[in-house]
């Protein structure tokens, strides 16, 4: 018996032996990837062991955290048109390494191969798209203007509101559906010069991504889509600028180290001068009579500004703010004799316009408690604001017979209009990485709004009656949780949980969105993914609009309208070709419940009733397959992108309760993007773009005069327009080729580039909207109305 426990104490000891041999203490490498040049973050860089290919990628903040067993490891560093760094150490403890990446200055001479930069196959996330900035810029621009909504409009998915706007419609949704952040603060109207220029400056931005499906559950409040815009850091090495001056605006950014290596700042402005073009022209106008001065202008302008400070490579702040403003206005004024003996020297003075403006500004707070635990607090506001007036000044003397002299007498009218939406917030996001088979991100974020839906304010000499409706408070909570798990090295699998909740007038809705993304390996190349996510939408705008004037209107959801829904799911093939192409193919089916639409015959202009009983609530749903094709390295780039979708609404107060088409229902929408360097001196770059028409609803006839109208026997005195089906006609295909060519010239100094390019270089007529004119022979016509032809432009750059 001894000899049997002695021999299976040895056994045991040995296999004990054995085991704490064969386990691995493990440590952690984490860090920040930045550019060598620019020191900006680098988001979503890949870092993998060569070893055994366990790899991760930088966050927002390019942070990265990857744990590794002990011993030694080749670490990859790489980034799309970046050289790729090694490390090579031996790991035996919790390690930092900080890598500066170089080589984008090269991105458009030479191509450049990044192994192992995280391609499409290998993601899991779907139905996401991030644009390279330079790419943005190397884009074709309507008046020399740098757009993003508008390069984003040449995706798949993602189509213009018409002619010049930068609206999106998202997968059948409307631009009320998107959320739109800069650093991370909502952004709420993003049109300048009435749709046709975004608030955007891309000289003040660093990162681009969309996602129009297959949401993570770090994102709530919108149903449609994410527009994820990231302002650049400034350099904490050097000084540097860049600007550019063009037909309608100019633009200059400044950037640099206030403390080296610790402090950096960046601002960039923009402006346009169409206000100063118009000058002399009403000068010459009013010229006409010495008593008479009138001028009528138009200008936006854009501010970005940005501080961050290193203390520690544990504890980084960012303070960062934009501004921004549009400002349409007219004035008149006239000096005139009196009339007769009792009012002489009469002066009047009038002016009116409209102005609508945001303002947004983040506190952001970096801090690693750990190596594998990353946080970021923020605290942000945002304003959207929009007014539109008029006001008349009117002076004369007056003979007064008791006093045997004149008075003067001072009269003042005027009627302003005001609305808008105010939120502060705050919120705490972490990012876990405890393994390279899990990436978990959890956090929550609380908002309070205040909405004004609009008030008209009347002023009579130093009296005023405001009618309208009053302002409303409201808040907003949201919980999430995710984390990216690879389960097998062929599948892999995003799954997450989000919460949201509002509070309003006593009302509390809340709502559990559950998030799933998947994606299978098929072979190294290509791979299949699928995803389902459910979103919730607290706040709605209304509009009259199709252009995305400031006259909208956000408001919130109340005992009477309920939250947005929607339901999509999303399944496609993603395949990199050639190690340099990127090819993908998605079909989507997507419900959306509680849209809102104003009801016939209400606008915002109607002061009379509530704003809730001027709309009505319904369905929406779409569905398609877009394909996507991009390439992002070497001397020849672009994208080509197709998409077919159906989209349609219901609502039981419109269309008599049947289904119709969206106004945006695009069976077809053609995008090809394509630029081409020649050496350093030549630039070429051109966009064509096709379209089905927009789907409206035109007059099908005319009434007959003295026809039988409700309790009137005797009939109508005046015709009137029948209407048939509700967007029952369609408008023309629309198709616009655009291009440009850049004429670039190293300077001791730095860099300029002369840029001309052409807005519809074939002139085609687009329609804009569907007008009915009468003909000569008394029958009527429609008439289409297009308002750009070929439109050439010229820029100056420079980068010093």
């Amino acid at each position: 018996m001894k000899h049997i426990f002695g021999a299976l104490l040895i056994v045991v000891i040995s296999a004990t032996s054995t085991l704490a041999q064969n386990i691995q203490q493990k440590h952690t490498v984490s860090g920040y990837l930045k550019d060598s040049l620019t020191t900006e973050n680098l988001i979503g860089a890949t870092i993998y062991n060569r070893a055994d290919f366990a790899g991760t990628s930088t966050n927002q903040y390019g942070f990265y955290s990857l744990t590794l067993p002990e011993g030694s490891v080749e670490l990859s560093y790489s980034f799309v048109g970046y050289d790729t760094h090694t490390v090579q150490l031996h790991l035996v403890h919790d390690t930092v390494i900080n890598i500066n990446l170089s080589g984008a200055v090269h991105l458009r001479e030479v191509e450049v191969t990044a192994s192992r930069v995280a391609p499409i196959q290998e993601r899991t996330q779907m139905s996401n798209i991030t644009l390279p900035v330079a790419q943005i810029k190397s884009l074709p621009a309507f008046l020399g203007e740098v757009d993003l909504m508008k390069a984003l409009q040449l995706m798949p998915g993602i189509q213009s509101g018409g002619e010049g706007s930068s609206g999106l419609y998202v997968r059948g949704g409307g631009p009320d559906q998107n959320l739109i952040l800069l650093d991370g603060v909502p952004v709420y109207n993003v049109s300048h010069l009435f749709g046709f220029f975004s608030v955007f400056n891309a000289d003040a931005l660093n990162n681009v991504e969309a996602i129009k499906g297959g949401f993570p559950a770090r994102y709530g409040g919108r149903v449609s889509s994410v527009i994820d815009v990231s302002m650049k850091e400034g350099n904490m090495r050097e000084f540097h600028g860049e600007g550019s001056l063009g037909i309608v605006a100019g633009r200059l950014t400044l950037e640099g180290p206030i403390w080296k290596d610790r402090t950096s700042f960046i601002v960039s402005g923009r402006r346009t001068w169409i206000d100063a073009l118009t000058r002399p022209m009403m000068a010459l106008a009013s010229s006409v009579d010495d008593g008479y001065k009138a001028s009528a202008g138009y200008y936006f302008y854009d501010l970005n500004a940005k501080v961050n400070h290193r203390f520690s490579e544990k504890d980084r702040i960012y303070l960062s703010a934009y501004m921004g403003n549009d400002r349409f206005f007219v004035r008149f004024e006239q000096e005139e004799d009196g009339y007769d003996a009792y009012i002489d020297n009469i002066k009047t003075k009038a002016e009116g316009g409209l102005q609508w403006g945001n303002i947004t500004s983040a506190f952001r707070w970096n801090h690693v408690f750990t190596p594998k635990l990353f946080a970021n607090t923020t605290v942000t506001y945002s304003r959207y604001k929009f007014d539109v007036g008029s006001e008349l000044w009117y002076e004369y003397d007056e003979w007064n017979d008791t006093s045997n002299k004149y008075k003067r007498v001072n009269q003042y009218s005027g009627t302003i209009y005001l609305s808008g939406i105010n939120d502060w917030s705050g919120k705490i996001a972490f990012d876990y990485i405890p393994a390279p088979s899990h990436y978990i991100r959890f956090g929550g974020n609380a908002i309070y709004h205040t909405f004004s839906p609009g008030a008209m304010a009347f002023r009579e000499n130093k009296t005023e009656n405001i009618i309208g409706d009053p302002n409303i408070y409201g808040y907003e909570y949201s919980l999430y949780a995710e984390d990216d798990i690879r389960i097998t090295p062929q599948l892999k699998v995003n799954a997450g949980l989000h919460w949201s909740a509002f509070s309003v007038r006593k009302k509390f809705y809340n709502v559990l969105q559950p998030r799933l993304s998947a994606r299978y390996l098929i072979t190294e190349t290509l791979s299949a993914k699928a995803a389902y996510s459910r979103m919730a939408q607290y706040i709605h705008l209304l509009t009259n609009s199709n252009i995305g004037l400031p006259t909208d209107l956000w408001v919130p959801v109340t005992n009477r309208l309920m939250p947005q829904m929607s339901d999509q799911v999303a399944a496609g093939l993603a395949q990199t070709w050639h190690n340099e192409y990127e090819i993908s193919l998605e079909g989507y089916y997507k419900t959306m419940g509680n849209v809102i639409e104003y009801e016939e015959g209400a606008s915002f202009f109607d002061t009379s009733g509530s704003w809730e009983q001027k709309v009505v609530q319904g369905d929406g749903r779409s569905y398609g397959v877009e394909l996507f094709a991009q390439k992002k390295t070497g001397s020849f780039t672009g994208w080509l992108g197709y998409t077919l979708s159906w989209t349609d609404r219901q609502f039981e107060e419109l269309n008599e309760g049947r289904r119709f088409a969206y106004k945006y229902d695009r069976r077809h929408d053609f995008s090809i993007a394509l630029m081409k360097r020649f050496g350093d001196r030549i630039e070429l770059s051109g966009t064509w773009v096709f379209g089905t028409g927009n789907a409206v609803t035109v007059p099908i006839g005319l009434s007959p005069l003295n026809k039988p109208v409700g309790n009137n026997p005797m009939g109508s005195t005046s015709t009137y327009w029948i209407y048939g089906e509700r967007n029952s006609y369609r408008m023309d295909p629309y198709h616009r080729l655009d291009a440009s060519i850049s004429f670039i010239k190293p300077k001791r100094w730095g860099e300029r580039r002369w840029i001309v390019g052409v807005y519809n270089a074939y002139s085609r007529k687009n329609p804009f909207f569907i007008d009915v004119s009468q003909k000569s022979n008394g029958r009527y016509e429609y008439v289409q109305v297009s308002i750009f032809p070929i439109i050439p432009s010229i820029s100056y750059q420079f980068k010093f």
